[in-house]
């Protein structure tokens, strides 16, 4: 008998859920690291750049940065791939950890050089990142077994 911790993560969860917050952290991570200064001067790849819009650059920072989103990305993967409830789980407080003190950073901390229409926009972006967050955490959940005497148990 499987404890609930290490129970399989649905599918659905692990390639809907939680392989999406996956790719970005990747993608950022990889960018950060082989090229900090592009991903520093361009980020996120069109208008507004949301890092640069907070200047200086600092190369041992962006790359750092970069290592950061990369574990946490890999993380994701992993769990997915592993499809443990336990895993994913850990994984998910790894995105939370970050994501939440990232998304606190610019409710308290707008950037001059943006608009206060980007500004809105990178915190609506930012904040859908914590909504998909709790989706993958709730779809994660373990789930109550029937019992022999559920009339619904055979249906």
């Amino acid at each position: 008998m499987t404890d609930a911790t290490d129970a399989p993560v649905p599918t659905w969860v692990r390639l809907v859920l939680i392989i999406p917050l996956a790719i970005p952290q990747l993608v950022i991570g990889v960018w950060a690291i082989v090229a900090p200064r592009s991903w520093y001067d361009t980020f996120p790849g069109f208008d507004p750049h949301l890092v640069a819009a907070e200047p200086p650059f600092n190369q041992h920072l962006a790359t750092d940065v970069g290592a950061g989103f990369l574990a946490t990305g890999i993380a994701l993967v992993v769990a997915a791939a592993l499809a443990r409830r336990s895993g994913a789980y850990v994984a998910l407080a790894a995105y939370a950890s970050f994501s939440i003190v990232h998304f606190g950073y610019h409710v308290t901390h707008q950037a001059a050089t943006l608009t206060t229409r980007e500004n809105v926009l990178n915190l609506a972006l930012l904040g859908s990142g914590l909504i998909w967050l709790a989706l993958a955490a709730w779809g994660a959940r373990p789930q109550p077994r029937p019992t022999p005497t559920d009339p619904t148990v055979g249906l």
